[in-house]
């Protein structure tokens, strides 16, 4: 009982501070001129919009988490590479920054994620080749936030699912302090959603984008996979899909049309729905539906009811479904 109250009150007060921080940083933005200004290529908004969302979200989910949770161990080391990135993308949200100096300050964060035992650890695998893959996937899921965060409420939506996901799994497993940590995140991130939702009147700004992908990209290391499942480390795969499989369409395409990875380009998946015909608010949906498909599958996954035979078959099958959908798109227009 006592632990459930923990969890309501730790979601409302975040979810509260982060409602009057988000005005307030409008307003800030507002006066020092810190606005996305459309292009219409990748920034498709209609009128100039804030930045500064996503220190609102930080700041709401910093405070509720220094009054509320015990912060020491993995958690404090995620607080603190998740911050670097921030006030980078508050820097480049001022002054823009060059693509490899952001690139430099990522591969430092990650470098002291793995330096401090956050990568992760199965016995399939050497030491290095662990460790390169968990480089590789916090990197791309810091790029992958930063990449997908190019429609109203889209970035958010997606670190909403990925976080409910996260946490309903960690309840199940009976990891208490890692679930109360992603709801008190969640608390903000919903809080933020509400004024991001189309038409949005703030965004993250890249600051914003590169806190949510650096929070959310270590957490899989805080579970031991292999205790549930041989294979359970691919779970993360599962849950993570929709921005992995984002940058790894934009790089593709991008190389094929001899566009550097790293520049804007409207290739990405919600601006081929939009042309489709597809509402904004339509396409949030469609990730929410994707979320719950995706948290049921790594569930069946985890617990032995679907194969590593039929993991990478149902994979294999849905990528493959994904990409005929936007090929299909590309060309009828």
């Amino acid at each position: 009982m006592v632990f459930i109250i923990t969890l309501i009150v730790s979601f409302g007060f975040s979810l509260a501070v982060t409602s009057i921080l988000v005005p307030l940083f409008s307003l800030i933005a507002f006066k020092y001129n810190i606005i996305d200004q459309p292009d219409g290529i990748v920034k498709i908004h209609k009128k100039p919009t804030p930045y500064l969302g996503g220190l609102a979200v930080y700041i709401g989910f910093l405070t509720t988490i220094a009054l509320i949770f015990p912060l020491n161990g993995p958690f404090f080391l995620i607080l603190v590479g998740s911050t670097l990135l921030l006030f980078i993308g508050l820097i480049d949200d001022l002054i823009v920054l060059k693509p490899g100096q952001k690139f430099l300050a990522q591969m430092l964060v990650v470098f002291c994620f793995i330096k401090s035992g956050l990568y992760v650890k199965t016995h399939f695998f050497t030491s290095f080749l662990n460790i390169f893959i968990s480089t590789l996937w916090c990197l791309t899921v810091i790029n992958a936030f930063n990449l997908v965060d190019v429609m109203d409420g889209l970035a958010a939506i997606i670190a909403a699912g990925i976080t409910m996901s996260m946490m309903i799994i960690a309840l199940y497993y009976g990891h208490i302090q890692l679930a109360l940590w992603l709801l008190i995140f969640l608390g903000a991130i919903i809080a933020f959603l509400r004024f991001n939702y189309p038409p949005a009147t703030i965004y993250l700004g890249d600051s914003g984008s590169l806190f949510l992908g650096g929070f959310l990209a270590p957490i899989p290391f805080l579970f031991n996979w292999g205790t549930y499942n041989q294979y359970g480390y691919l779970t993360p795969v599962i849950i993570y899909a929709v921005p992995l499989i984002e940058v790894v369409t934009l790089v593709v395409v991008r190389s094929y049309k001899k566009i550097p990875f790293y520049k804007p380009s409207p290739d990405h998946f919600c601006l081929y729905l939009k042309k489709n015909g597809w509402a904004l608010r339509t396409i949030l949906g469609y990730i929410v539906i994707l979320s719950a498909i995706q948290l049921g599958i790594a569930f069946l996954f985890l617990n032995n009811y679907i194969s590593l035979a039929m993991f990478f078959g149902i994979a294999g099958a849905s990528v493959s479904l994904w990409y005929a959908v936007l090929i299909k798109i590309r060309f009828s227009h």
